[in-house]
Formats: structure tokens, C-alpha cells, sequence
């Protein structure tokens, strides 16, 4: 009965064997789960998917194929769900939104830790309280200037400065296919080739002038092969508004693992803090100090972060600014750290360059990078490359 499952997992690009497949009944036949989809889910992925960076296909395929199936798992916490029932999304004119007032950091914190004491039921449509659909700064599907998103799938006005659920990021696929090979010729200004390894390519002209010197008898040359020597160190932005550039994004981390050899890469939301990871689906239980990650490569590395800077400055410049935990440090003292120890360094923002002058934070990440931020263009990634390659 699940064959058309299996189908759809390999239309996905799913590498799922026959042999998989029958393992999967087999364990249904023999009721090691119960009748849950999530048991299922995992069930499922447990026994056909081999690579764990294989997730994110695995689960676009599955919601594809099991409609109405979107979140596996409850993040919510502390606020009741009642208060944030959607019902409602409210919409303002550019006048009456220009008309709300926003709260300062200390203020923001100090309002919603009263909030909590005086609320007891559901609210919608205020500009007060915990609620849904109103002006209040926290809740959901209203609007604020500046607030605390509670209970909302996703960014609505991108103007929350702090973000009250727990949210599951993606890894960028590396295996993903080129549209067009305009982002690998560009990253190839980037370059610095060196034979090493064992000689196993054939050196055509040498061969053809020891053959001619030895008479005509073929005299074979070989040479190892030649390898880009430049180190990259990628630090990319996920999750967030990020979620509208997925698509480019996975063709310049493609082509990056494509052309560099030597190349290292990690995961950060919004700005960088005192830790990053490499795995979303464990970013919180494996970590990676950012001072460790600055001692472990050296200054060959070209540091190049990939983000759109767009978020609340309280995230750049403010401790506990971050919208998922109070970092101690402001995310500007870390970029200041990083790009003291990477001289080489650049910002690739996949942002429309028209809009760069209407967000403040964008404004701000320029001035920390030295204008060093070029567009995820042709144009751009040319511009970026020529700078590092310096």
C-alpha cells in the first residue's frame, strides 16, 4: 500500500533501495509502532534514509505525500495555546502603522515579564497584551515596530526583535544541481592551483617532447594533479528570513563545494554569537565555540559570510539581543573578533541591493564588515572574489 510513498521518495532524489523499502514493511508487519504518523515518520526514516544531510528531502517528500502533515513535533512552551489561536491577521495602512509607538529594549523585557503576571485568558485585537491579530509587541499576527513574536509560523513584518518558539532550521543541500554555471565561473576568480599528490594525470607536452627526444618511442609523463589551494571558511545564515533564499543559497554552497577543496563550512542565525554548528537538526546539542572555530583555522582562510542582514540591531549590537537566547556579548564584538582573525573576509547578501538602504541593521553589518557586503549576483560574488583574491 505504500508503494506510491516509495515513488514519491525517489522523485525526490532519494536514493531508497528495494531492500530498504521491504525493511520498512517488514517492520510494519511485525508492529513495532503503533497507528501514529509520527512513529511512522520516524519508522520510516529510521529505515530509508542513510545520510542524515538526506532530512530535509526526506521530510519535503513525506509532507508531499502525507498532505496536512506539517509539524511533527510541539515546541511550544509556558504559553498557553488558547491565547494564540489565529482567528484573525490584522492589516494596517502605512499611516496607521506609522502612528504605533515601539517599546526600548529595557522597556520590551520589563512589559512582557508583567504581562505574564497579569494575564489570565485569551486576547486578540488589543494593543496590550499577549494575544493574537492586535497591535500589542507580543503575540502573533498583528503588528508592532517592534515586538516579541509569540506563536506565529514564521515572519510576517520582520520586525520582531526577539522570538518566543523554539524553531527547526534546514541544512543547505550541497547536493544540490546548478540552474546555471554563472556562480561557479565566478567563484573560480578565487583561485590559486598547485600540483600535489601522487602523478597520475598525464602531462601531454612533456610527453610529446621526451617521445620526440627519445626518437619516437613513447616516452609517458605523468604529473599530479593541479588542485585549487585557497582556503575557504563559509559561515551561513539560516532559518528566518533566510527561508526566501534557500534556492540561491544551496546553488552558491553547491558550487562552493564544487570548486574549493580546502573548504569549512558552518551555520548562524541572524548574527554570529559565541557559538555556531553544523548540523540544524542538532544546533543546540552540538555546538561549536566561535573562539574555537577562530583558533582552529588559521589566516589563509578567506572568511566569507553568507546572510541578509536584516534583523532587529538590538540582534547586532545589544547583549541578550539575540531573538533565541541572551548572548552575553552583542553579535558585533564576535563579527569584530572573526574578521580580526580572518583579514580576508566578506559579506555575500542574497538580499535585493535595492532594499539594503531602507534596513537599518543592513546598514549597520556594512559599516562592522568595512562595506565589504556584495549582492548574491554575478556582479556581486565578481566583485567578492577579485577582493579576496587580493
Amino acid at each position: 500500500m505504500l508503494i506510491n510513498f516509495f515513488y514519491t521518495l525517489r522523485a525526490a532524489k532519494l536514493k531508497v533501495s528495494v531492500k530498504e523499502y521491504l525493511t520498512l514493511l517488514e517492520a510494519l508487519q511485525a508492529g513495532v509502532i503503533g497507528p501514529s504518523v509520527d512513529d511512522f515518520y520516524f519508522l520510516a526514516r529510521t529505515s530509508l534514509v542513510k545520510d542524515e544531510t538526506q532530512f530535509d528531502k526526506f521530510d519535503r517528500a513525506f509532507g508531499a505525500y502525507f498532505k496536512g502533515v506539517e509539524l511533527l513535533t510541539d515546541f511550544t512552551q509556558d504559553v498557553p495555546l488558547d491565547w494564540l489561536r489565529k482567528t484573525l491577521e490584522l492589516e494596517l495602512s502605512a499611516e496607521e502603522k506609522a502612528a504605533i509607538e515601539k517599546m526600548g529594549w529595557d522597556e520590551l523585557m520589563e512589559t512582557l515579564k508583567k504581562r505574564f503576571e497579569e494575564q489570565k485568558k485569551r486576547h486578540e485585537g488589543g494593543s496590550k497584551m499577549i494575544g493574537t491579530g492586535g497591535t500589542s509587541p507580543f503575540g502573533a499576527y498583528g503588528y508592532n515596530p517592534q515586538g516579541i513574536r509569540i506563536g506565529q509560523a514564521g515572519s510576517r513584518n520582520k520586525s520582531a526583535v526577539k522570538v518566543w518558539d523554539q524553531r527547526a532550521y534546514k541544512d543547505y543541500d550541497d547536493t544540490k544541481e546548478l540552474g546555471t554555471r554563472n556562480i561557479k565561473v565566478a567563484l573560480r576568480r578565487l583561485r590559486r592551483f598547485a600540483r600535489e599528490g601522487a602523478a597520475d594525470e598525464l602531462d601531454l607536452d612533456d610527453t610529446i617532447h621526451c617521445t620526440a627526444a627519445n626518437a619516437g618511442m613513447l616516452n609517458i609523463k605523468m604529473v599530479p594533479e593541479r588542485h585549487n589551494k585557497v582556503k575557504v571558511l563559509l559561515l551561513m545564515d539560516v532559518g528566518g528570513t533566510m527561508d526566501e533564499h534557500i534556492h540561491r543559497v544551496e546553488e552558491l554552497f553547491s558550487a562552493a563545494k564544487t570548486e574549493f577543496k580546502h573548504l569549512e563550512f558552518y551555520y548562524f542565525h541572524n548574527c554570529v554569537y559565541d557559538f555556531m554548528w553544523k548540523n540544524n537538526k542538532r544546533r543546540f546539542s552540538e555546538k561549536h565555540a566561535t573562539w574555537d572555530v577562530i583558533r582552529k583555522y588559521n589566516k589563509d582562510y578567506k572568511l566569507i559570510f553568507v546572510g541578509d542582514a536584516t534583523m532587529s540591531p538590538y540582534e547586532i549590537l545589544q547583549p541578550g539581543g539575540s531573538v533565541e537566547y541572551n548572548n552575553e556579548e552583542p553579535g558585533a564584538e564576535w563579527l569584530q573578533r572573526l574578521t580580526n582573525a580572518f583579514p580576508k573576509f566578506a559579506w555575500i547578501n542574497p538580499e535585493p541591493q535595492g532594499v539594503w538602504q531602507y534596513r537599518q541593521s543592513i546598514s549597520i553589518l556594512q559599516q562592522l564588515v568595512n562595506q565589504r557586503m556584495f549582492a548574491l549576483s554575478l556582479a556581486g560574488l565578481e566583485g567578492a572574489m577579485r577582493l579576496l583574491s587580493k
